[in-house]
């Protein structure tokens, strides 16, 4: 018998989750839009995207000293509660300052709760089943991604900024409250314990070598998690300047209609991961992570050549299997290299470095795409799914050049 994944609390986070990223993807194509209407020019405008992940990155070091005094749930809900107070002071930001301060506060808010909502619902997934329920629980944020851009254009045109953000309000009102009724199971709690207490003579042998080095640094980094972490910050990379430049670059070209780019980027995220996640657990993580990489390229030329709005999907549906099948594969990979009580740290980390590349993404592209165009911007994109290909493979080649001389030892 298969071990259950649709549970109670299963269902409640990934709710969570959607709402909490359904109002972060209504910004993303309105943001810009307003941002510009100001006078920004296209660097400024990926600051705006830039602040907000660094916020969220400088948040997550706290998430352990966060779970101490709150718990996991307590601390979730901190973030989900921050980030509705952000989202509902972007009203009063008249000018691109105070937007981008703003920014922060909402970064923060983001930060801790996306950790948490990575910890806490692996905690409640069966381990049999991760990649599949990594993949399932991530889907909330593909249709976040068609839905958030089309709702934020569509309230942005019909009810002006209050409207658009009044309406953010309410969405992550909902996200609050199936947060609320999220019980931990105490079985889940009592797993971790044992865990560690069969790592006890391990801890205890370490901590004369931990007691040396900086505390911080085994609370804020997992060194296990660290190299899919990296593949997700190239990954993070080209997705910042997708996500602070395609509205802008479809006025420019002249294409009606942007938001169906996010639609079928979400659709075919979708689509991919009733594959992808089987696949990850039974064929290995080889199978999603190299494949995904070739269809986010080819969605960078097609972008690049874009000059139609069937060229523009078309660009969507790779970009979307691609970024789809690979950012949950690689969470699932961070979670299963390291141990049950290492997990949230495991996941801050992935997070942390995924949100540097989308945040660094942004800025930079923001001056190739203010030094060219938006076209070549998207190409120059593309060559970081190439440096992630090169990473990948020379790891995978070191891991089978290590596994052939072990068997020749035991041999």
């Amino acid at each position: 018998m298969r071990e259950s994944l649709w549970t109670k609390n299963f269902i409640l986070l990934s709710c969570s989750n959607l709402f909490l990223f359904l109002a972060i993807e209504m910004l993303l194509p309105t943001l810009p839009i307003f941002a510009a209407d100001q006078g920004s020019t296209e660097s400024q405008i990926g600051l705006l995207l830039g602040f907000f992940t660094f916020a969220a990155v400088l948040s997550r070091p706290f998430t352990g000293a966060g779970v101490k005094r709150l718990g996991k749930k307590g601390l979730l809900l901190a973030g989900v509660i921050i980030c509705l107070i952000g989202m509902a002071s972007y009203y009063v930001a008249g000018t691109l300052s105070v937007l981008l301060l703003l920014r922060i506060v909402h970064g923060i808010g983001f930060g801790l709760a996306t950790t948490m909502f990575g910890t806490v619902v692996s905690d409640v997934i069966p381990a049999s089943r991760r990649g599949e329920g990594m993949v399932f629980f991530a889907t909330g944020n593909a249709i976040s991604f068609s839905l958030g851009p089309f709702l934020g254009i569509w309230v942005l045109e019909h009810y002006s900024y209050g409207g658009l953000f009044g309406f953010g309000v309410v969405i992550l009102l909902l996200s609050l409250f199936f947060t609320l009724f999220v019980r931990l199971s105490p079985e889940g709690q009592a797993q971790i314990k044992a865990s560690a207490k069969e790592r006890e003579a391990e801890a205890a042998m370490r901590e004369a070598a931990a007691a040396r080095k900086l505390s911080w640094t085994h609370d804020v980094v997992e060194r296990k998690a660290l190299f899919p972490a990296v593949l997700g910050m190239m990954v993070g990379f080209a997705f910042g300047g997708l996500l602070s430049f395609i509205t802008l670059f479809g006025i420019e070209k002249g294409l009606a209609n942007i938001g169906y780019f996010f639609l079928v980027v979400a659709i075919s995220e979708v689509l991919i991961r009733f594959v992808s996640g089987p696949l990850f657990d039974r064929k290995g993580r080889f199978w999603v992570l190299f494949p995904s990489a070739i269809l986010c390229i080819v969605g960078c030329v097609l972008l690049y050549k874009t000059e139609t709005t069937a060229m523009l999907l078309l660009a969507a549906v790779f970009y979307g299997l691609g970024f789809g099948a690979l950012f949950p594969a690689l969470q699932a990979w961070v979670i299963n290299r390291v141990e049950p009580e290492r997990r949230g740290v495991a996941t801050a980390t992935y997070y942390n470095l995924f949100d540097i590349g989308i945040g660094s993404g942004a800025i930079l592209l923001g001056f190739a795409a203010m030094w060219t165009n938006y076209a070549t911007m998207f190409l120059f994109s593309g060559l970081f799914f190439v440096l992630y290909l090169i990473l990948y493979l020379v790891y995978e080649r070191k891991q089978s050049i290590q596994g052939r001389e072990q068997s020749n030892q035991a041999a």
